[in-house]
């Protein structure tokens, strides 16, 4: 049994990566996994200003929710990040925490296995990978860590419309349900 997070970062009420993060979530607790759920919907994410103390300390020098939710991260044995995806890329909060999240860099990270999840109102082959190409470039920083699996669900673009999408639903369920 892993320890898994599930980290939703869009802000919008209602969101659709936030619904299907939580079909993710139920599926990965079905199949046995540890699971926590976090939203940075309500959350104070300042800018890393790179200072790079953390490197040294492995703690933010800045005072915000980024520091509890770093702790999360580094004491989980897999990954999701959900993502809406906002011209072609990751969402703006989602980076910021990514930026934050540099204190574990030298710490002994727990986390092995990263997933992402994206939606998008557009629905091409071609609209995830530079968000993917993102994530990667986090990951690449972590040595023991790979990106193992992504789930695009594109076509969705109205505030809550996931809820009524079940092949949607069922693909995120079964992602959760095949988290490592």
């Amino acid at each position: 049994m892993s320890k898994v997070l599930v980290i939703s970062t869009s802000l919008r009420a209602g969101s659709n990566s936030d619904i299907l993060a939580e079909r993710v979530a139920e599926g990965a607790k079905d199949a046995g996994h540890d699971v926590e759920r976090i939203s940075l919907k309500g959350k104070e994410l300042k800018f890393c200003i790179g200072c790079l103390a953390c490197q040294s300390t492995q703690r933010c020098v800045l005072n915000d929710d980024a520091v509890m939710i770093a702790e999360k991260v580094k004491n989980s044995d897999t990954l999701v990040f959900a993502t809406p995806i906002y011209y072609y890329e990751m969402c703006g909060q989602m980076k910021t925490l990514l930026d934050r999240l540099n204190p574990l860099y030298p710490s002994d990270y727990r986390f092995r296995k990263v997933y992402m999840l994206m939606t998008a109102a557009e629905d091409e082959e071609h609209v995830p990978e530079k968000a993917i190409s993102g994530l990667q470039g986090w990951i690449d920083c972590f040595e023991k860590a790979e990106l193992a699996g992504t789930l695009f669900c594109g076509g969705i673009s109205d505030p809550g419309e996931a809820r009524g999408r079940n092949e949607e639903q069922d693909e995120a369920y079964l992602f959760g349900k095949s988290l490592k």
